[in-house]
């Protein structure tokens, strides 16, 4: 689901494996978990980086496991996992470091809400205009 290392002055937080990376309640506890390790370890000079294996930094919520609860769970199960990027997002935003989103893939709905949390975002520019 994500990795965390240290490297020098970075700490680099990796969303793994091949899939969409869809923030769902154990992909979200999993970078809580991680940001938590950073702040534990935080002092002047180091900065967090955020990145991803595959096509997709992150492509919205795990609608599959919210949907699995039925009608009658699926608006819980969603406000659940919004609960939890708000958390991941107040975890960011008071991190005493700065933090930038290296964003090579797919960032998408909640996704993109999550690269959009951190200080910078730095996208790739090989998807130039056609002029």
């Amino acid at each position: 689901m994500c990795t965390l290392e240290k490297c020098g002055n970075i700490f680099l937080l990796t969303l793994v494996g091949d899939d969409e990376h869809r923030l769902n309640p154990s992909l979200i506890g999993e970078i809580r978990s991680s940001l938590s390790q950073v702040r534990a370890q935080a002092k002047h000079g180091l900065v967090l980086v955020t990145t991803e294996q595959g096509k997709f930094f992150s492509n919205r919520f795990g609608l599959a496991w919210a949907e699995s609860a039925g009608s009658s769970g699926f608006l819980h199960r969603l406000q659940h996992m919004g609960d939890g990027l708000k958390a991941i997002m107040v975890d960011l935003l008071s991190l005493p470091m700065p933090t930038m989103a290296a964003v090579s893939g797919h960032a998408a709905a909640a996704g993109f809400m999550l690269a959009l949390t951190h200080d910078y975002v730095l996208m790739r520019k090989d998807r130039g205009s056609s002029t």
